[in-house]
């Protein structure tokens, strides 16, 4: 994988920040996409990856926006000139029950978590010039189960799994594969809100209900895309892998 270029969305923390420095651990260039408005710092991403004796770059995006996202994905041509593989793992999470659950609420969650994932998808596969490698990021929430006070997010986590087949089917002539991860619970500031996720201490408690006895790192969602983008699945398009510790195949007591 040495000498490609990847886009990652959402990037400045949690699986995205991982993925980046798995990426450079292999060579990878990384343009890193942050959302302006998000409190984390890409900077912390940059210096891991730097570290890790990786080349990177961070864009400013909000995939709400076409243009911006057009943007995103051109930055690799512009500081490489290529673009070989994208992540769109930029995504939101709000709380609220079915009845305060008003259109613009809905729509907005959308626009990110959904509408976010194709738009990562078209820029970049107009900016492949050869074979690649698409990711998005889904839920075991929508993805494998239902979560009530989140219906927004499910119905979002599950219309990715659709995308991602119909997009892997139309993109396999010019050798792009397009695949999903479906993450179980996940250590990221994400599920450590208290107030629209598990927090820290209901993490704890979900994690002993998980055959492995804990949630996974963010690292260990980044390798599974890392290989889902690489040549070792070279055969494997318009999948969902479901990376969570057993839980959705462990028989209920």
């Amino acid at each position: 994988m040495t000498g490609q270029v990847a886009i990652i969305s959402g990037a400045a923390s949690g699986i995205g920040r991982a993925l980046a420095v798995a990426y450079a651990e292999r060579g990878i260039r990384v343009v890193i996409g942050t959302f302006p408005g998000d409190p984390h710092d890409p900077g912390e991403t940059v210096a891991l990856v730097r570290g890790a004796g990786g080349d990177c770059v961070v864009h400013e995006v909000d995939v709400r926006a076409s243009a911006q996202v057009d943007a995103f994905a051109q930055r690799a041509l512009e500081e490489w000139g290529r673009l070989d593989i994208a992540v769109a793992n930029a995504g939101v999470l709000r709380k609220a029950a079915l009845a305060e659950l008003d259109d613009a609420a809905w729509d907005d969650l959308m626009q990110v978590d959904l509408s976010g994932v194709l738009r990562v998808f078209r820029s970049a596969s107009t900016r492949m010039a050869g074979p690649g490698a698409m990711v998005a990021v889904s839920s075991i929430a929508g993805g494998v189960y239902g979560w009530g006070e989140h219906v927004h997010y499910g119905a979002a986590k599950a219309g990715v799994l659709g995308l991602v087949r119909s997009v892997a089917v139309e993109l396999a002539p010019r050798g792009i594969r397009v695949n999903s991860v479906i993450p179980g619970y996940v250590v990221t500031p994400q599920s450590l809100d208290p107030v629209n996720s598990l927090g820290p201490d209901g993490l704890e408690r979900a994690g002993r209900d998980i055959p492995l006895g804990r949630a996974a790192r963010p690292e260990e969602l980044a390798s599974v895309i890392r290989f889902l983008t690489s040549d070792e699945a070279s055969y494997i398009t318009g999948q969902a892998l479901v990376a969570d510790g057993g839980l959705t195949v462990r028989m209920p007591a």
